[in-house]
């Protein structure tokens, strides 16, 4: 054999044994994968096919004191759509499904596509774009009729990757017919800021799919009423259709709050407030010959001893059922709109008016506290010049010389003029000195304005009062544009405003005479909300004390068993010794049987249900009077105020006796008891009955503890 012969050979043998040994190999690796690591790798390919899925949990229901539910859950058919599945579409198979669901479920085109994108896409809406699993079918049409759903899911050919289920949203049941959106509030879709930071904090009772409270209640007390998801394995084939449940954890529904409302006083409270409203726009006011105009208007009943908030109305309102769903840009706009008088705004807590005549009992506190005496007497003459200003009564009545009672009994402007210049006079004349002392602002900022009153309702305003330190500050922050103006006016800046601003640019820091006139009548700068002025007539109601007002009282899981009772707060006490508290009190009595409010309440059995009152009636530049009520029993505060709705007594008077007339079963000139508004005319001090088979029943009767 040749020597090439032979080099052939052997690179033959080495060429088979290369092969060989590649085979052996592959050999070798497919017994490892089937036989040595077969389990390992089927159990990984059986999970890639298991997805999981979130089930929300039914959010706790929001009663009131009797049990009766305010917001309860319902079930309504949801439409979501597969995005797995519908990824693995033609685009133009894409756009016919999406078409079809859209005339299906009458939701446009658009806003499906808008829902349909993951939150941080471009793009992408926050509140309407997906925050959950990408795995997880997407909600893209709420509550739509069953005839839609069962069309869906009787004709899979024609929905691909379209699912039609049942789902647990929000429903108002309104008992009494009470409408309370401002007190509920709504809720909306996580965001991604909160579900990051939910996710740092470790939170596991919310998800990318989650709804929070965004308003009221819900929002004030939403991690009770979120309860806690559960979660759904299921198994899927290549194409993402569900063939199996591999495994499931049960949501637990959320906590049921209990509130201190009591819907039948709710309903009484909200339908006097809408009929004063009514009832003003057809009255003519005297000063500019128009109808008032009434735009908006609160009222607010508080349990007296405790804080507690018994009803809460705010006009404009707006129908809570609109956020089920999601709401769409054209109601929002309209929630927001100054034309449709911002409905969203609650104008019991985040209205702020001028208080007019009401603010001066705590006035008639300060200055009894701090100089004069209830023997003092001062004129009270039409008008009253000051610096070089004549400041009058209102309709210019005049009274002689009286005292302190009577000033609150016939609401005498000049009365309480001459005592708010006196204490300037006396302390503040340096307009420069803005620690000057003022016994009036401070009784106020005692009384607890200026500052939120802590209510559980968030969005809150505090108010404000108009004192030199303000006006300093409102100097500072404005004196620029004003300055302007003034040093170069336009040729349409109005001669008014011109003067204005000169005005303004040279001395608007100066807290003069007569702004410490006007503020001693709750008039000028000074703004208080409904809820503000409800708290501090409880003070004079109770003794003294100054509650954080709750709407909430007990927190109940979903066993029935209490998780925490939310007690009364109280947050301050107002250092005005108790014989002048009682003075005040008796002023206010001769308000409702002899006074300002007599007109309103003849024939009322005032010697069964003693009312205390005092009426307001702001003045505001450019608008019409801004009508006030404030009032209070032994048991209750009641007020009630109407923007542009005219005098206190005029637009809220009839609605306060009504409401009074409800909550002690007052019919005609007697008190029936068993017809008030609220069984045994006080509270209930217990809670409701949680019952095994979930029903809720009144709380118990008898002795209360």
């Amino acid at each position: 054999m040749s020597a090439g012969s032979e080099k052939s050979r052997l690179r033959l043998i080495v060429i088979q044994a290369l092969v060989f040994s590649l085979f052996a190999t592959l050999v070798v690796r497919l017994y490892y994968l089937q036989v040595v690591g077969g389990e390992s790798y089927r159990a990984q390919a059986a999970n890639q096919s298991i997805r999981e899925i979130v089930v929300q949990p039914d959010r706790g229901l929001i009663v009131d004191a009797e049990g009766r539910p305010l917001v309860a859950n319902r079930s309504a058919w949801v439409v979501s759509v597969d995005t797995t599945m519908l990824g693995r579409m033609s685009e133009r198979d894409q756009r016919t499904l999406l078409k079809r669901v859209s005339t299906a479920t009458d939701v446009s085109l658009d806003r499906i596509r808008a829902r349909l994108l993951t939150c941080g896409e471009p793009g992408s809406e926050v509140g309407t774009c997906w925050n959950g699993s990408p795995y997880q079918p997407v909600p893209v049409a709420k509550d739509v009729k069953k005839g839609v759903a069962l069309r869906i899911l009787e004709q899979p050919e024609d929905f691909p990757a379209v699912l039609a289920e049942q789902q647990s949203v929000r429903d108002y049941p309104r008992p009494f017919g009470v409408n309370m959106a401002h007190v509920l509030g709504y809720l909306s879709p996580i965001t991604e800021d909160e579900y990051d930071k939910a996710r740092e904090t470790g939170d596991q009772s919310v998800n990318g799919a989650s709804s929070v409270g965004r308003a009221g209640v819900e929002k004030q007390y939403d991690k009770w009423l979120r309860g806690m998801p559960g979660y759904r394995s299921v198994a899927v084939d290549s194409m993402g259709k569900v063939l199996d449940d591999d495994a499931v954890q049960e949501a637990t529904p959320g906590d049921t709050l209990v509130t201190s409302i009591d819907a039948k006083v709710q309903g009484v409270v909200e339908r006097q407030l809408a009929k004063a409203m009514r009832d003003a726009r057809n009255v003519t006011d005297p000063v500019t010959g128009r109808k008032y105009v009434a735009d908006a208007g609160a009222a607010v009943v508080l349990e007296a001893d405790t804080g507690r908030v018994i009803a809460a109305a705010s006009q404009p309102t707006y129908d809570p059922g609109l956020w089920v769903g999601g709401i769409t840009e054209k109601e929002l706009s309209r929630l927001y709109s100054d034309e449709a008088g911002t409905p969203l705004l609650s104008r019991v807590t985040q209205g702020q008016f001028a208080p007019g005549s009401t603010w001066k009992p705590m006035m008639a506190a300060g200055a009894l506290t701090n100089g004069y005496s209830t023997d003092s007497v001062l004129g009270c003459p039409s008008g009253v010049q000051i610096g070089n200003r004549t400041f009058k009564n209102f309709e210019s009545g005049a009274y002689g010389t009286i005292d302190f009672a009577k000033a609150l009994e016939v609401s005498c402007n000049t009365f309480f003029y001459q005592v708010g210049y006196n204490f300037w006079q006396k302390y503040g004349s340096d307009v420069d000195d803005v620690n000057a002392k003022d016994p009036l602002v401070q009784t106020a900022k005692m009384f607890g304005f200026g500052k939120r009153t802590g209510v559980d309702v968030p969005g809150e305003a505090s108010g404000r009062i108009a004192d030199r330190k303000w006006k300093k500050e409102y100097y500072d922050a404005q004196k620029d544009y004003y300055c302007e103006i003034a040093e170069n006016p336009k040729p349409d800046t109005s001669s008014y405003l011109r003067l204005f601003a000169r005005e303004f640019c040279a001395e608007g820091y100066a807290y003069r005479a007569g702004d410490a006139a006007n503020f001693a009548i709750g008039q000028g700068d000074t703004m208080v909300t409904p809820m503000q002025l409800a708290r501090a007539y409880a003070a004079f109601a109770n003794g003294g004390t100054l509650y954080a007002p709750r709407v909430g009282k007990a927190i109940v899981d979903p066993d029935g068993k209490v998780k925490r009772e939310i007690r009364p707060k109280a947050v301050g006490k107002v250092d005005v010794p108790q014989r002048i508290l009682d003075y005040i009190d008796g002023a206010l009595q001769n308000v409702a049987s002899v006074g300002t409010m007599a007109w309103k309440l003849g024939g009322f059995p005032l010697d069964q249900v003693t009312i205390r009152a005092k009426t307001g009636t702001a003045e505001v530049y450019g608008k019409q009077t801004t009508g006030w009520v404030a009032s209070y029993t032994k048991d209750y505060v009641v007020v009630m105020m109407v923007s542009q709705g005219g005098t206190g007594s005029g637009s809220s008077g009839a609605g306060i006796r009504k409401i009074y007339e409800e909550l002690y079963g007052v019919r005609g000139s007697q008190v029936v008891r068993d017809e008030a508004a609220i069984d045994g005319v006080t509270p209930p001090q217990r809670l409701p009955q949680f019952l095994r088979d979930g029903s809720i029943m009144p709380p118990p009767t008898g002795e209360e503890g």
